[in-house]
């Protein structure tokens, strides 16, 4: 299996990664470095409160890395054994900072209930139920606005706001790229709790975005709604 790639340069197949790894091969070392330690940074950034922390856990991981990949048996891609050895690293950490939920119990009272207020629905009763009263505001086009300075801001202000284990998910999957395989492998979490907690984190995320993009009603709207 293939890796991701290193700025421009694509990296090798992890047979060969592997290969020059144990051969002392310090220029594959240097190529892992430069396409994986911002991925490590961030999803260790949300395990930990602080940076210089999730920084130290980075510089451990790549250490465990060198120290460990005579005995790595291939069973997963290197890319998920690297970030396994990051994620493990990080929930002794951040158990150490504050008191955790086991991962092994990943779906909790947080991940249930509904995505969208039941309210902004059709009841049973209505010709269409279930149907929107209204529709949400259109977003505006990637071409538009995916790279507005204050629509990344704002991403990343609800990430940090989500419990941990949903900005964990969401951070690898829509951030960082990874299959739900590879983030089930990563967190040695469930398929199907994996899919809820990245379900509750998209909607939490969208809901943000939707009320910072809807615009606010004029004063003299006679639709407004009175304070």
């Amino acid at each position: 299996m293939g890796g991701f790639t290193g700025g421009a340069q694509p990296l090798p197949a992890d047979a060969e990664l592997i290969a020059r790894l144990r051969g002392g091969d310090e220029s594959a070392y240097a190529l892992l470095l430069d396409a994986w330690s911002g991925k490590l940074l961030r999803v260790a950034r949300s395990f930990v409160s602080t940076t210089e922390s999730a920084h130290e856990l980075v510089q451990d991981t790549w250490l465990a890395v060198l120290r460990g990949i005579g005995d790595f048996e291939g069973r997963s891609s290197l890319k998920t054994w690297v970030f396994r050895i990051l994620v493990n690293a990080a929930k002794r950490r951040s158990s150490q900072e504050r008191r955790t939920i086991p991962w092994s119990s990943a779906v909790q009272a947080e991940d249930f209930g509904p995505t969208v207020d039941p309210s902004r629905f059709r009841g049973s009763t209505d010709p269409y139920p279930g149907d929107w009263w209204a529709y949400p505001a259109a977003w505006p086009t990637p071409e538009q606005e995916a790279m507005a300075t204050e629509i990344r801001n704002e991403v990343a202000s609800a990430l940090t706001e989500l419990p941990e284990r949903q900005q964990i998910v969401l951070t690898l999957r829509d951030v960082e790229g990874c299959t739900s395989e590879e983030v089930c492998e990563m967190l040695e979490i469930s398929a199907a709790n994996q899919r809820v907690l990245l379900h509750r984190a998209r909607a939490a995320v969208r809901h943000r975005l939707e009320d910072y993009l809807t615009p606010a009603p004029a004063a003299d709207d006679p639709d407004a709604i009175a304070p």
